[in-house]
């Protein structure tokens, strides 16, 4: 098969090496990692490229994205298939499994995660400090509004005088995805969470997500949109579905 695959930088390791693994051609493109603060400009910038894919002579375009603050809820597949990880965020496909994703989000909720190609292609337009499922959403809305309104040091200080990052978030949890050298944010998680009182794991990812989204193996675990069809929430284990395009979003 020829494979497009539209992803996020997050993910920028995993993706390239399973591209370059992959039994099938793949053509790998990324898309800012800020860009998901604002959903709405991302789901419209993904749309464009997905529509532009027509007449490419690929076989189906693979997203390697989860749902991702509803930016991908609407998506619409063109004239070829469009395959997405039945994922909330990048954290299921860092951990490879949506079980180990639920275990995390149910047993330690208050965590910052670090993982390599985040911290290292974070920039100042990137102001959640953390990714995945321990973020609430009125905590960072409360920090982006001061990041508007103070800039980013001052905003990191007044949410310390607040006590917020320590009342809201209790671990540190740094992903080894077995990809690249990631000692460096590794280390500065230990020191974020000695610095915060907070505790400190290390843990395990899985590249199997990304690798069987790649290998084109989609039989469980994914969602596949023929022509015409939409990703919707479904609000349960399955996190997405699809359903046939609205006729007022023509």
């Amino acid at each position: 098969m020829r494979l497009k695959c539209l992803g996020c930088e997050a993910l920028a390791r995993m993706v390239y090496l399973c591209a370059a693994k992959s039994p099938h051609i793949v053509n790998v493109e990324l898309f800012r990692l800020g860009l998901h603060n604002t959903p709405s400009n991302l789901r419209d910038r993904l749309q464009e490229r997905i529509d532009s894919v027509t007449g490419q002579d690929y076989d189906a375009i693979v997203m390697a994205y989860g749902l991702c603050g509803q930016a991908t809820e609407g998506l619409t597949a063109g004239e070829i298939p469009l395959v997405i990880p039945r994922a909330h965020d990048c954290i299921t496909l860092f951990l490879g499994d949506r079980e180990r994703y639920k275990d995390q989000f149910e047993n330690h909720p208050g965590t910052f995660w670090y993982a390599l190609d985040y911290i290292e292609r974070r920039d100042d337009s990137t102001t959640a400090l953390s990714l995945g499922s321990g973020m609430g959403g009125n905590i960072h809305e409360a920090y982006d509004g001061f990041v508007e309104k103070y800039g980013k040091d001052n905003a990191n200080y007044l949410m310390e005088v607040m006590g917020a990052w320590r009342e809201h978030y209790k671990r540190a949890a740094f992903i080894d995805m077995g990809v690249g050298d990631g000692t460096a944010v590794e280390e500065a998680a230990k020191k974020e969470a000695k610095r915060r009182g907070w505790t400190f794991d290390r843990i395990a990812g899985n590249l199997v997500l990304i690798r069987r989204l790649l290998d084109g193996d989609w039989e469980r675990d994914f969602l596949v949109l023929e022509p015409g069809q939409q990703i919707a929430m479904t609000y349960d284990d399955d996190v997405i579905g699809c359903q046939a395009i609205r006729k007022d979003s023509v």
